[in-house]
């Protein structure tokens, strides 16, 4: 996700022991990261917060946010999303790409037929798969094989559709 220039690295899960440690999920590609990224914000902005790893627990880490130092103050955090600023974040390989950079793009068939765009992007553990909203909804692997480009400078993906051209039950009468 993004909002103006920032994108969300992480969320709050919950307090985690007495002392204002919270629960700390990371969504960066290295989970450590996150505390590099200088101070983070929530996501209206009205919030920023300084983060220390304490310690790693199940689904993240415990960590110490500046201003938070009690068990309260630490709770009611429980769901804010942690944000920050693009220009932080590091600059990928030429096939890699931050999720936020493909939700909009124009998706083009290999002809130049549109598609539609991307909506969403989800990873249900096997891969990631592009939701292109046009006429009709497709999921797409986002494989090199249906997707075999992305520029992101044209604003444009070109996919290549499984089942479209070699649907075996094409044709055949009833």
């Amino acid at each position: 996700m993004a909002s103006a220039g920032r994108i969300c690295v992480g969320a709050i899960a919950g307090a985690f022991g007495v002392r204002g440690e919270v629960r700390l999920k990371s969504f960066t590609s290295e989970p450590r990261d996150i505390a590099s990224y200088g101070p983070l914000s929530s996501e209206d902005g009205k919030r920023s917060f300084t983060i220390s790893l304490t310690r790693p627990v199940t689904g993240g880490f415990g960590a110490r946010l500046t201003g938070v130092d009690t068990r309260e103050a630490a709770e009611a955090l429980k769901g804010v999303t942690l944000w920050a600023p693009r220009e932080v974040l590091p600059s990928l390989p030429d096939d890699e790409f931050y999720h936020t950079d493909l939700i909009g793009l124009e998706v083009v068939d290999t002809g130049g037929q549109a598609l539609g765009r991307v909506r969403a992007i989800y990873d249900h553990g096997a891969g990631d798969i592009l939701e292109v909203v046009g006429r009709e909804i497709l999921l797409l692997p986002f494989t090199r094989a249906v997707v075999p480009t992305v520029d992101l400078t044209a604003g444009r993906i070109v996919a290549d559709p499984p089942g479209e051209d070699n649907d075996p039950a094409e044709g055949e009468g009833a």
